[in-house]
C-alpha cells in the first residue's frame, strides 16, 4: 500500500467548539513522509505542529498538540478522519487555535476529503504492529492494546446519567465502517458541566447545533443513535491513537479519555522506538 494525499486543496470554515471563535482550515497536498502537519498562518512565521504523540502536552477535554509557538486543540475528529480515509499526508493551515467543530462528529471532514479526494504517492506506507500488550489504567479506568491483524475497537461507557448507563461498543474499523458507523457520532455535552466549563474558558462555542447535550433526564439534541455516546468515544479514540501511526492492534477500553488515549500512543509510539533501537 502506498502513501496517499488529498488530490487538491479544499477549504472550511467554522467556529472552535472550546475556543469559541470562527476558525478556516485549509486541507492542502503534501509530499511522502509529511504526515498531517497543522501550520497556525495566523501567528508570524507561520509555525507548524506534526501530529505526532510526542506533541501531546493536554488532553483535558481534548486532545492539544503543541510545537514552539504552534498550538493547536480538539484536534481528534480531524485526525480520526484522515486516519479512517487512509490519508497519509496533509497540510492542515489554520487561522486560530482550533479547527471548526462543524457538527460535533467527524462526518464533515469525511465529506471534505472525499471532496478532495486521495492521491497515490511514490513510496511505500508504514504501519505500526503492535506485537506485545500494552496498557494504561487510571483508578476504574484503563484502556489496552493486543496484537491484533487490523484495527478493532472495543469500548465500554459507564455513566450515571439514567439515559445513558452502560454502553458497549465492538468495531472491526474499516474505511467503510467508519463512514456509517462511527464518523456521525458528535460529542456528548451536560448542562450541569456548561457553566464550569465555561469558567475555565471550555465549551465557549458549543450549543445544540454541534453537540448532543443532555439535561438531567434526557437527551435536548434528537440523537442520531441510541448509543452515539459510545460510537463518538470510539471516534475520539481513533483519533488520538492515530499520533502514534497507523496502528494493527485490538484496542480494548472502559471509561477511557483523551488522557489515557493519547498516553496509550505515546506508549506505542516509545516501544516503537524502541524496537527500531
Amino acid at each position: 500500500m502506498h502513501q496517499t494525499t488529498v488530490g487538491r486543496t479544499v477549504i472550511y470554515t467554522g467556529i472552535g467548539l472550546h475556543s469559541g471563535k470562527n476558525v478556516t482550515i485549509s486541507m492542502r497536498p503534501a509530499p511522502v513522509d509529511t504526515g498531517i502537519v497543522f501550520v497556525r498562518v495566523d501567528l508570524p512565521g507561520a509555525p507548524q505542529v506534526t501530529a505526532v504523540a510526542a506533541n501531546v502536552t493536554n488532553a483535558m477535554r481534548a486532545t492539544t498538540l503543541e510545537s514552539g509557538l504552534a498550538k493547536v486543540f480538539t484536534v481528534e475528529h480531524l485526525l480520526a478522519a484522515f486516519y479512517a480515509l487512509e490519508i497519509d499526508n496533509c497540510i492542515v493551515e489554520i487561522d486560530s487555535v482550533e479547527p471548526p467543530v462543524a457538527d460535533g462528529s467527524s462526518l464533515p471532514f469525511v465529506k471534505l476529503i472525499e471532496e478532495a479526494g486521495s492521491v497515490p504517492q511514490d513510496a511505500l506506507r508504514r504501519h505500526v504492529c503492535v506485537t506485545q500488550a500494552q496498557t494504561i489504567r487510571v483508578d476504574d479506568k484503563f484502556i489496552t492494546i493486543l496484537p491484533y491483524d487490523g484495527l478493532r475497537i472495543t469500548f465500554t461507557s459507564i455513566n450515571p446519567h439514567p439515559m445513558l448507563g452502560v454502553q458497549f461498543g465492538d468495531y472491526e474499523i474499516s474505511k467503510e465502517v467508519f463512514i456509517q458507523e462511527i464518523a456521525p457520532a458528535r460529542t456528548i455535552g451536560f448542562m450541569h458541566e456548561v457553566e464550569a466549563l465555561q469558567a475555565q474558558g471550555l465549551a465557549l462555542g458549543g450549543s445544540l447545533e454541534n453537540v448532543v447535550v443532555y439535561d438531567h433526564e434526557k437527551a435536548l439534541t434528537p440523537l442520531r443513535f441510541e448509543d452515539e455516546l459510545v460510537r463518538h468515544k470510539i471516534l475520539d479514540i481513533i483519533g488520538d491513537v492515530a499520533l502514534a501511526g497507523r496502528i494493527k492492534g485490538h484496542i480494548i477500553a472502559v471509561k477511557s479519555s483523551h488522557a489515557l488515549n493519547t498516553a496509550l500512543a505515546k506508549s506505542i509510539a516509545t516501544h516503537m522506538v524502541n524496537k527500531t533501537k
